[in-house]
């Protein structure tokens, strides 16, 4: 399965790596139209021991598949860059109502 990610809640606070600063993230599977919104750590779970795909579409249309990550503090997150050099569009997206 495969899910599109449409927008992210993050908490407001300072942080050191803003990845975890990601609580929720809400989805929609475009395949069927089924949306729902699911945590950070679960998201991550299932993309790295389920084979799941989640990915953003920008403004171009172009696909970007998030990738599971692991802060060297244990947290787990996911991201759609492998370095942090480039910027990420998993960070732009708008914030959940």
């Amino acid at each position: 399965m495969a899910v599109r990610i449409i927008c992210i809640k993050k908490d407001e606070g300072k942080h050191e790596n803003p990845y975890i600063a990601i609580d929720y993230l809400e989805w929609i599977n475009e395949r069927i139209n089924v949306k729902g919104v699911t945590d950070r750590t679960k998201i991550h779970d299932w993309i790295k021991n389920e084979d799941g795909e989640a990915y953003i579409i920008d403004e171009n249309g172009n696909k970007t598949y998030l990738i599971p990550a692991v802060s060297p503090q244990g947290n787990k997150y996911v991201k759609t860059v492998t370095d942090e050099s480039a910027p990420d569009c998993l960070l732009m997206l708008p914030a959940c109502v």
